[in-house]
């Protein structure tokens, strides 16, 4: 495990994306830009945060929170503290480390560290706690377990489901017609992504009288290709490899750092395939994949940190959910960078329509792993 205390300044790492999102429950939350100051915080007010094992450098989620509470820190001129785990073992003595350090404020990043978050809250009642990902409902009595913890979750479906109908449009003008997608555990926040993706490629069937196949998933049976874990390994390269066997053209993988082996089988088999990265924008992200990576489906983790921090900091913490969506501009699609001249006439609009069709609520994007 990595024990830091914090307080440093971001780069500019903004784009323009196709679909603009920010993340929230109700109205999308407001950057502060300069126009107002930060709140002033408590003199005890210490702010924390722990990651799951994929590690602050997976160009995923853990990233994702760390710039997010980065941002924080600095716009509060503060410093905090931010625990890296390198398994799941470190989850509940890194939140005991933080608790004997005297966060006030603690972010936990990921489903995987739910329970240790709910023992940790439960015996620190006095400490606000938010989770990403999860509920913290382990009981599944449908309320979160602890009455100091605020989840906050994406319904990353309604994106997926525009990726999916994206990647299908894509093979389908290759002549294609397969796209295939694996996973790293199969939890929730990783299923969501598959579910929504292979809804978009129905939808696309559906409309343009296609048969694109998928691979990698069945969202019906809820059964799938899976790697048991967030490494990027030779288990993450071998599933993506059995993926692409089937002859796609293109690949979701979900699961934080294991597009990097998705990559490494297409560069190693010299294959025409490209990517559709997660939680990021991987293109931006990774330069290293920017020439594989076609779009990517987005959740603004960032943003529900920062403004989650920034609310505890004014003493104005509160466990109310945070959800995203499309509507509130939590999740989003991200620009096609170099691959948007080559993609299929029109699809820009239709997949801008379809954003409009789902926020209206003319489509309903259902899946059972929404939160």
């Amino acid at each position: 495990m990595t024990i830091s205390t914090t307080k440093k300044v971001l780069g500019a790492t903004g784009v323009a994306t196709l679909l603009v999102a920010l993340a929230g429950c109700g109205s999308a939350p407001e950057e502060n830009t300069g126009g107002s100051a930060a709140p002033e915080p408590a003199d005890d007010f210490k702010p924390c945060l722990i990651s799951d094992e994929g590690g602050w450098n997976d160009r995923s989620f853990n990233q994702s929170a760390k710039e997010g509470m980065d941002r924080a820190l600095e716009e509060l001129d503060i410093e905090g503290i931010e625990m890296e785990s390198t398994t799941p073992n470190d989850y509940a003595p890194n939140l005991e480390t933080l608790v004997s350090e005297g966060c006030t404020f603690i972010v936990s990043v990921g489903f995987n560290l739910s329970a240790a978050t709910v023992e940790s809250a439960l015996a620190n009642p006095d400490i606000d706690y938010a989770i990403i990902d999860d509920w913290a409902d382990n009981d599944f009595d449908g309320a979160t377990d602890a009455p100091n913890i605020k989840p906050l979750v994406f319904d990353t479906a309604q994106a997926s489901y525009l990726g999916g109908y994206a990647a299908a449009a894509w093979s389908a003008q290759n002549g294609v017609n397969k796209v295939g997608t694996f996973g790293g555990m199969q939890i929730p926040s990783v299923a969501v992504f598959m579910d929504g993706f292979e809804m978009g490629v129905d939808k696309y069937n559906e409309d343009k009288g296609a048969a694109v196949e998928v691979f990698g998933w069945d969202t019906a049976a809820q059964e799938g290709a899976f790697t048991g874990g967030f490494a990027a390994n030779d288990t993450a390269k071998q599933t993506a490899q059995g993926v692409l066997d089937q002859g796609v053209d293109v690949i979701l993988p979900v699961g934080g750092p294991i597009y990097q082996s998705a990559a490494a089988a297409i560069t190693d088999a010299g294959l025409d395939v490209v990517m559709v990265g997660v939680d990021k924008d991987l293109a931006v992200a990774d330069d290293n994949v920017t020439d594989v990576t076609l779009v990517s489906i987005m959740k603004a983790i960032d943003v529900a940190v920062y403004d989650a921090t920034l609310e505890a900091a004014a003493g104005d913490f509160n466990v109310e959910p945070y959800v995203g969506t499309l509507e509130n501009e939590g999740v989003k699609l991200s620009e096609f960078h170099e691959f948007e001249a080559e993609l299929p006439e029109g699809l820009a609009d239709e997949l801008a329509a379809l954003q409009e069709q789902i926020i209206a609520g003319d489509i309903t994007v259902e899946s059972p792993n929404s939160p």
